[in-house]
């Protein structure tokens, strides 16, 4: 996995120069293009020419902790928890190659900003002030707070990366986005909510985490509502997903843990070929 994830690393994101460093053998993920072909055939196997960077990057890391994200995702999984394991893979990746992670998270109420580090044990404490913040608990979720704090405070261009809940994207959020798409490079995570009627729950009591007002049985087995549910649930996503077309920002869905390493990969490659 670990050279699955340098080969994805390499071919993503930018900043190489065109300096020769070193040969190193090919991994999966690597650009064909970096093949040295005249090594390979005297090798024997495929050997891919690495290239010194011109410039470090810092991957900014914004996850929603408002309560909404402690709320069950579309397998059943706890919200919290994939977000956790998005932001962990993405900032070994890139701690891995000597770039800086840096969190920014909140909720409507507060935003709270960890500085710039490229350690494990930073990354550690980043994904541990995830987990401690998002708690059902907690105040409610407004990432246009988060995205602002972004805008406002790094001039310098960096990656970010959103890490949001299931939702439609409000008109103050698709502002900040713009106006983001065109300081940072951006990429956007959505972890899916949870199906609430699904048969396999029907016995278990479910409630809105925003209220905690809990859902009807009667409500939960309404057909016509389910139909409206899984309408809505698209139109948002396609509206959602023609914006970030349009800005050039590639974005995914994840839905399960088991999703979350492919899918952030898929996200990197469709990102990686938005930007050529």
């Amino acid at each position: 996995m670990r050279g699955l994830i340098e080969g994805e690393y390499r071919s993503v994101f930018h900043g190489r120069s065109m300096d020769f460093d070193d040969l190193r053998p090919y991994v999966p993920g690597d650009e064909l293009k970096d093949i040295d072909w005249k090594a390979t055939a005297r090798h024997g196997s495929p050997l891919t020419k690495r290239y010194i960077a011109s410039r470090k990057h810092t991957l900014v890391l914004v996850v929603d902790t408002g309560r909404d994200m402690a709320a069950l995702a579309e397998s059943g999984e706890v919200k919290r928890d994939l977000a956790i394991l998005a932001a962990g893979t993405a900032g070994y990746i890139a701690i891995r190659h000597g770039d800086r992670v840096a969190l920014v998270t909140g909720t409507t109420e507060s935003t709270h900003f960890m500085a710039p580090e490229l350690t494990e044990s930073h990354l550690e404490r980043v994904l541990q002030r995830i987990h401690s913040s998002t708690s059902l608990g907690g105040e409610a979720s407004n990432l246009a707070n988060q995205l602002g704090y972004v805008a406002r405070t790094f001039r310098r261009r960096m990656i970010v990366m959103a890490i949001a809940d299931d939702r439609p994207i409000t008109a103050a959020e698709q502002r900040l986005v713009k106006r983001l798409s065109v300081q940072h490079e951006m990429l956007w995570l959505t972890i899916a909510d949870a199906d609430l009627m699904r048969s396999d729950w029907a016995g278990s009591g479910m409630y809105d985490v925003a209220d905690s007002v809990q859902l009807p049985g009667f409500v939960r087995e309404d057909a016509a509502l389910r139909v409206a549910f899984g309408s809505t649930i698209t139109a948002a996503a396609v509206t959602s997903e023609e914006l970030f077309e349009s800005l050039t920002i590639s974005s995914r869905r994840i839905t399960s843990s088991a999703g979350v390493v492919p899918g952030l990969f898929r996200l990197l490659e469709a990102h990686k070929h938005a930007r050529r």
